[in-house]
């Protein structure tokens, strides 16, 4: 297969599974295309919003269209490692021998959905936290390998704190994406009304098979970069370092630490999938541009004066694509 041919095959099995979803979820465009982007360069998703918005729902549709193993874990507070992980249980032979069996926990799955994530205690978060980084566990004395692909797609409602863990800034790095559900406007809430009240039922179609993603994550990474768009993905990442030469003013005046390099990775394979997506195989400004708010919403830290005037991480990533110019030439200029 030729590479326009595998561009043309990437462009449909996207608007395939773009298709598939949309049977159930009404609306919700943007965060649909994040977490497919996220899929299909390999990265976690963390999905905020309050209740009852679909974030369960998109999550669950998503292990629907595509053939992979899929586990849920509802995060509490009591919630232990051994319980994700796994743990050694005494198990009796048939010759009346007693062996110590390790028995999976449910991030043995491809498709892990953590259900309010931000309740768990630290210490069940850090058990996550290899899993994400490293995509292998150590669990009953030894170290454990977790299946190929692996996504971890996780939820948190940002108004209920009372008994909330808020995840470490560590932990939010390895987040690919962070995506904000909105709420329905009135035309698209009649339609959630009309499909959840009514009797009609939707049948969803498997679109995609492990193995064929791993092909397609694979095309991703050959997707060439232009030096200089490499370039401007760079300097969007170290503008937002305060007080260094090449921060912009607003993250000097109201962050307190700018975005890690896994902001930049992030720029740079999301906007290969985005390129891909739009039958293209070569990445644009616009690329880096159209995913930069949820790769670095979360990679940014505010300090005290960002909180006392509400300022948030958007308005500042928005404000940097604006001082940001796409040529090293307009910077001299």
């Amino acid at each position: 297969m030729n590479t326009e041919q595998q561009i043309a095959t990437f462009r449909e099995t996207y608007a395939g599974l773009r298709a598939e979803i949309g049977k159930v979820i009404v609306g919700h465009e943007a965060i649909v295309d994040g977490t497919l982007i996220a899929v299909f360069a390999g990265g976690h998703v963390l999905l905020e919003g309050v209740p009852g918005l679909g974030k369960t729902l998109l999550v669950r549709t998503l292990s629907d269209v595509l053939d992979l193993s899929f586990s849920r874990i509802q995060f509490t507070p009591d919630l232990m490692p051994a319980d994700i992980l796994g743990t050694n249980l005494v198990m009796e032979t048939p010759d009346g021998r007693r062996v110590f069996e390790f028995q999976r926990g449910p991030v043995f799955a491809h498709l892990i959905l953590a259900d309010e994530i931000n309740r768990a205690t630290p210490k069940t978060q850090s058990a996550m936290l290899e899993a994400m980084q490293e995509k292998q566990v150590t669990a009953g004395g030894e170290l454990r390998r977790l299946a190929e692909p692996f996504f971890v797609l996780a939820t948190q409602n940002p108004i209920d704190q009372e008994g909330t863990y808020p995840l470490p800034e560590a932990q939010l790095d390895r987040f690919f994406f962070k995506l904000l559900v909105g709420y329905p406007n009135a035309g698209e809430l009649t339609e959630v009304i009309n499909r959840t009240t009514e009797t009609a039922t939707v049948s969803l179609s498997r679109v995609l098979a492990r193995d064929r993603l791993l092909e397609l994550q694979r095309l991703v990474r050959e997707v060439p970069v232009a030096s200089h768009v490499k370039d401007y993905a760079v300097r969007l990442v170290l503008a937002t370092h305060p007080k260094t030469e090449t921060a912009v003013s607003i993250a000097s005046q109201f962050l307190r630490y700018g975005s890690s390099p896994r902001g930049a990775q992030t720029l740079i394979l999301a906007g290969k999938v985005r390129a891909l997506a739009q039958g293209r195989f070569n990445v644009s400004f616009e690329d880096i541009q159209a995913v930069a708010q949820p790769a670095l919403r979360h990679r940014l830290i505010l300090n005290f004066e960002a909180e006392a005037e509400g300022v948030t991480t958007d308005q500042i990533v928005a404000q940097v694509l604006k001082d940001v110019p796409k040529t090293v030439e307009a910077v001299a200029a």
